[in-house]
């Protein structure tokens, strides 16, 4: 998803992996940063400790760049009977 995203939207993505021994530390809470696994757009915290959705993320990026919503996608009968 990340890289996808790259392309569509002039961002630069940052990916952060420490062990989970690292996130439970006294000085990793006083960065005040959001417990792992997470999401962040610039300073705004998507999503902590969970997985986010393509699509809200997707929002947020768009919100952040000052582009307008993306109009939802209409489902027909055939695609929300069989799924993507």
């Amino acid at each position: 998803m990340m890289p996808r995203l790259d392309q569509m939207y002039a961002i630069e993505i940052e990916t952060i992996s420490k062990p989970i021994a690292d996130y439970q530390t006294d000085e990793y809470f006083a960065l005040d940063l959001p417990t792992a696994p997470a999401v962040m757009v610039a300073e705004e915290i998507v999503v902590e400790g969970a997985d986010v959705a393509e699509a809200k993320l997707e929002a947020v990026i768009r919100r952040q760049l000052g582009l307008p919503p993306q109009t939802p996608e209409k489902i027909g009968f055939l695609k929300r009977l069989f799924g993507k």
